[in-house]
């Protein structure tokens, strides 16, 4: 008698014999490829992803307190100690160190997201993650441990070593372990298989993410037609017939995720859907086509005992954010004065020797919640430069520019004056770049959430800006930059922007 439990087996081996014979069609009229991929996707290993979490997590650990010990190796061990205050000191006094700094800094990555299985194959995630983690690890380590003054005192030294080994050495090793999970055996676990009902636009978009990424972490396996509805537009991927049969289909693909693209069909079908989910241990997700903006912000709260969903949070709603990233605008503004003042004194004089007349210029541009402001420029065109009362847009080779005016705009050097802006607090370093009321008083008619970018401060600078997106250049993608700024805003993505706007100056104007 044969065992049932070796039963998907003995099928594998069965159908990857009657391909080796050639044979196109098993008896049943299944073909013997789809045989193969449905017993291959049996044995597959729905367990693997928690156990490679889990065993990044101890890794992780390990590498950390190893790293912590090389550093008070280095600092107390070697010749290192001879430019600094000597310290007769043993392992065994810092372990209290070295056990703390290693718990802390795990429980940092714990709290990036480090430890889902999402982020097994995105190793740029990762290795963002880990530096962000480290970086506030290393203050906040040496922070507490002068705040309580723990005996015997910490070295300023070995936590200087260690915030440049700990990282280094998890992303080391993290890099081994991701090519190790980057082999398309393991990969083909760690991927969660996606099945849409319905499809559409957004159904459309996710895919092509998906197909984009290699470190995705989800596989499109296909789509089903939702009850009593058309496809909006010819499904890119594979077509599995109706919802009907959604039960047998999610264990012949080895479904783990069932995304409905398509809400329009009748409460009691979207509810069906959801069971058949929930009996098979598959989770269900809806795409919220309501919903094509912000999407980050979609909060679900409960209000006279009915739960709720809409777009009501942000990053930047937050008071916390709000209050750090206000003092990086007056840390930057007040430093961005200093160094520039000399800049826009130089330049405010070649300004007037070619075209005499007040240097800085005042323009009227719509701030956060649609407040107008006057932003401050150096003067880069003739005093006439308006005086057909014409308002426009600027162009690379607009014969309005003095000369000095197109040297200044190519290096942004006309934007100096605006951080008196930021100090005034109607801008902010980094943010969507404000337009004028003139030219735009139609826009949130004409382009799709044009007003949703002004839920923030205008900016110096920007995702858009640095995208090459400014001036006269195409409005749709810039407002596309913007909402994904609003949407993924944090503090150290300001610090890049304002890093990158150094080196990305092409279609200014």
């Amino acid at each position: 008698m044969s065992d049932p439990n070796n039963e998907d087996l003995v099928n594998t081996k069965n159908a990857s014999s009657q391909m080796t014979l050639g044979l196109p069609q098993s008896p049943d009229g299944v073909s013997v490829e789809d045989r193969v991929r449905t017993a291959r996707l049996t044995l597959r290993d729905k367990a693997l992803p928690n156990r490679l979490v889990i065993a990044s997590l101890v890794c992780d650990s390990v590498v950390i307190a190893y790293a912590l010990i090389f550093s008070f190796w280095l600092r107390f061990q070697t010749s290192i100690q001879e430019y600094w205050v000597p310290a007769e000191l043993t392992l065994q006094d810092y372990a209290g160190y070295i056990a703390f700094g290693t718990i802390a800094l795990v429980f940092s990555l714990t709290n990036s997201a480090l430890y889902e299985r999402h982020a097994l194959l995105r190793f740029r995630f990762v290795s963002l993650q880990i530096f962000k983690a480290s970086t506030l690890w290393s203050l906040g380590f040496l922070g507490i441990a002068l705040i309580f003054k723990f005996q015997p005192s910490i070295s300023r030294v070995f936590v200087a070593i260690a915030a440049v080994l700990v990282p280094v050495s998890l992303l080391v090793w993290r890099a081994i372990f991701h090519g190790f999970l980057a082999r398309s055996s393991v990969a083909e676990s760690l991927r969660q298989r996606v099945l849409f009902v319905g499809w559409n636009e957004a159904a459309e978009r996710l895919t092509d993410a998906f197909n984009r990424d290699p470190g995705s972490a989800y596989e499109v396996v296909g789509c089903v037609s939702a009850a009593h509805a058309k496809y909006r537009s010819k499904p890119s991927v594979r077509i599995h017939g109706a919802a009907a049969g959604l039960a047998e289909l999610l264990h012949r693909e080895s479904v783990d995720m069932v995304a409905l693209a398509q809400v329009n069909g009748a409460r009691d079908e979207i509810v069906g859907l959801a069971n058949t989910c929930e009996r098979e241990m598959v989770q269900f997700k809806v795409i919220p086509s309501y919903f094509q903006i912000l999407v980050s912000g979609l909060h679900l709260e409960t209000v006279g005992g009915i739960p709720v969903l809409g777009v009501s949070r942000l990053p930047l709603d937050r008071f916390v954010n709000i209050v750090v990233k206000r003092f990086v605008d007056v840390v930057g503004a007040v430093v961005g004065l200093m160094l520039s003042a000399p800049l826009i004194a130089i330049f405010g004089a070649l300004v007037y020797r070619e075209s005499p007349g007040p240097i800085l210029y005042r323009q009227r541009r719509l701030g956060r919640n649609g407040v107008d402001f006057d932003i401050l420029k150096i003067r880069s065109m003739k005093l006439d430069a308006e005086a057909d009362g014409k308002v426009g847009w600027s162009t690379r080779e607009d014969p309005r520019r003095l000369k000095v005016g197109a040297f200044m705009r190519k290096w942004n050097i006309d934007e100096l004056p605006q951080f008196w802006n930021v100090l005034n607090g109607d801008m902010s370093l980094v943010g969507p770049r404000p337009e004028r009321p003139e030219l735009i008083r139609n826009f949130k008619h004409e382009i799709p959430h044009y007003n949703a970018r002004h839920n923030a401060k205008p900016g110096i600078t920007g995702w858009a800006q640095i995208k090459g997106l400014r001036g006269d250049t195409d409005l749709t993608e810039r407002i596309n930059c913007d909402l994904w700024y609003l949407e993924n805003w944090n503090i150290f993505l300001d610090f890049q922007i304002m890093l990158m706007t150094f080196v990305k100056r092409e279609n200014a104007c």
